[in-house]
């Protein structure tokens, strides 16, 4: 593996060095001068051109991949740093971008990809030459993901697929797939499913995008014929794609079990507090405070269990809790939010409210799917029983 595959530009490691207060001032400095002030939407995603000119952007001034080893080309921040770097894009209202090869695949092929499948990818999704997206729910394998039924049959130097996924999220943006397949019928169904890594224009695919709840066309459907996948893009060995994709959502619930939709959502609620006079309610703003002390708790939690991870602790099953913890927190202050804004609660779409602009509706639809996705709130709970607990699910 090349040196010159992971280049980063030089000031990376000039950040990595800096003190606190020099890396927040670097980090506002650089956000300041580069971010485009209507893109300052923290609920929205930036999709197409305006995503990949954001993160070739990142790229070029050395605040790409906070979280990655220097050694693959990442800023090698230590996990303060990390905190530091995402509270301060939080802070400028920086939209967030699809990052599943960053934040989930990258991860993934550090532990359980070949060299050559490292020192292929791993450059490409730093430069943001290659968008990926995830195959894992079916349409009756959803949070029983080891039901799924796409299968994947060895013909010489490929792998056959045919099957079809489902909630594969931006999947019309992406160029890239990696997918959950059964090659094995034998043995219990965790056995007999391997990973594969495929391009989404290789002959055979097809992706229709499905409208969400908000009428945004966020969610994808993504159907396999006679696909064939070269066997080098298998992730991990023949039939122990289970062990992989466990690794995997691990850094998915650490992803969704992070409080930053939360603190946007709570964000929200305040501001609608400002401009309704609704301080002058006890009620209100007893239950508004009681939200306050439920996410500092949950930032608390995170911080640990995230800082517990990089030093070496291995009981995934922590993110099954933290995950459990930020989706219904979630819910629950958007539900404060329609509540709280009476007859502004339940519009769609922006609104001016006092001197404000706020989207209160639209944070609760998103927040309806956030106990699904990713495993549901259920199935993070059996973990939790047979895995912390010593107890039948």
């Amino acid at each position: 593996m090349s040196a010159a595959a992971f280049s980063t530009p030089s000031q990376t490691r000039a950040y990595r060095d800096l003190p606190e207060d020099a890396f927040r001032q670097e980090l506002r400095a650089f956000l300041a001068a580069h971010y485009p002030d209507h893109w300052r939407k923290p609920i929205e995603r930036l999709t197409g051109e305006d995503a990949l000119w954001w993160k070739r952007t990142l790229y070029e001034h050395g605040w790409r991949m906070p979280g990655w080893p220097a050694q693959y080309g990442g800023m090698g921040l230590s996990l303060h740093q990390q905190l530091v770097y995402h509270e301060e894009m939080d802070r400028y209202s920086v939209s967030r971008v699809l990052d599943i090869g960053e934040t989930m695949l990258g991860p993934v092929l550090f532990g359980h990809g070949t060299e050559e499948q490292k020192a292929f990818y791993l450059p490409r999704i730093l430069r943001a030459e290659d968008t990926w997206c995830q195959g894992y729910s079916e349409p009756n394998a959803g949070s029983d993901l080891a039901s799924l039924r796409t299968a994947a049959v060895r013909d010489g130097d490929h792998y056959v697929v045919n099957g079809s996924k489902i909630w594969t999220t931006h999947g019309m943006y992406a160029t890239h797939i990696f997918s959950l397949v059964r090659t094995s019928k034998d043995g219990p169904k965790q056995a007999g499913i391997s990973f594969l890594l495929s391009s989404i224009d290789t002959a055979g695919i097809t992706v229709r995008p499905i409208a969400n709840l908000a009428g945004e066309e966020e969610f994808c459907e993504v159907f396999f014929e006679d696909v064939r996948i070269p066997v080098s893009n298998l992730v991990g060995a023949e039939n122990k794609g289970w062990q992989v994709a466990k690794s995997l959502l691990g850094f998915e619930r650490v992803m969704i079990g992070s409080p930053a939709l939360a603190k946007q959502a709570l964000s929200g609620v305040t501001e609608l507090f400002r401009v309704l006079g609704l301080d002058a309610d006890p009620a209100c703003r007893e239950r508004l405070i009681a939200l306050t002390a439920d996410l500092h708790d949950l930032g608390v939690m995170y911080d640990e269990v995230v800082g517990a991870h990089l030093a070496g602790d291995t009981q995934v099953e922590r993110f099954s809790m933290l995950k459990i913890l930020a989706t219904e927190l979630f819910q629950k202050i958007t539900e404060f939010g329609i509540d709280a804004g009476g007859e502004y609660g339940g519009v769609m779409g922006e609104m001016a409210i006092g001197d404000a602009q706020l989207n209160n509706y639209k944070l609760s639809i998103l927040a309806r799917a956030s106990t699904i996705y990713g495993g549901s709130s259920e199935v993070q709970r059996n973990i939790l029983v047979k895995s912390v607990l010593g107890l039948p699910a």
